[in-house]
């Protein structure tokens, strides 16, 4: 939620194949790209995928869902998510909004909506509200590659 501004819903239909892992590189694939997490942020995303245990009493599967819900075989409801966050003190419209706009200001609004998987008129207003500037962000792109060669 706070890093790549996803709704409740959204994070609760997340599997254990939206977390892929290769040569130390932990990613999630919210949209059509899979984006590289943070250290931090990627041990816990390990630690949910080794630990994701159901909150059903019978029936219980071993389910895909990274976050199981009190139903045997589904997933956790986008209320209890949405409360589960809200008990960690996170605003959920709020911590989107700060994601969004943040992201925003680093990427064109294509990338934006490929890589968060949103529609690109909304990729572009926010882009647009945040002002943000990309235009050298190919040339940003491009050194990181060779630096990583």
């Amino acid at each position: 939620m706070l890093l790549y501004a996803r709704w409740p819903a959204a994070i609760s239909r997340l599997t254990v194949d939206h977390i892929e892992e290769t040569n130390g590189a932990v990613r999630i694939r919210v949209g059509a790209v899979p984006v590289e997490l943070p250290a931090p942020v990627a041990e816990l995303a390990l630690q949910q995928v080794a630990i994701r245990r159901s909150n059903a009493v019978l029936g219980r599967t071993d389910a895909r869902w990274l976050f199981p819900g009190g139903q045997p075989g589904c997933p956790i409801s986008a209320l209890a998510m949405g409360e589960r966050l809200r008990k960690l003190g996170i605003r959920l419209v709020e911590a989107r909004s700060t994601a969004l706009f943040q992201l925003a200001t680093e990427l064109p609004a294509a990338v934006l909506a490929r890589t968060l998987g949103i529609d690109i008129t909304a990729a572009v207003k926010w882009q647009r509200a945040a002002a943000g500037d990309w235009g050298t962000y190919a040339a940003d792109v491009s050194q990181r590659l060779t630096r990583q060669n």
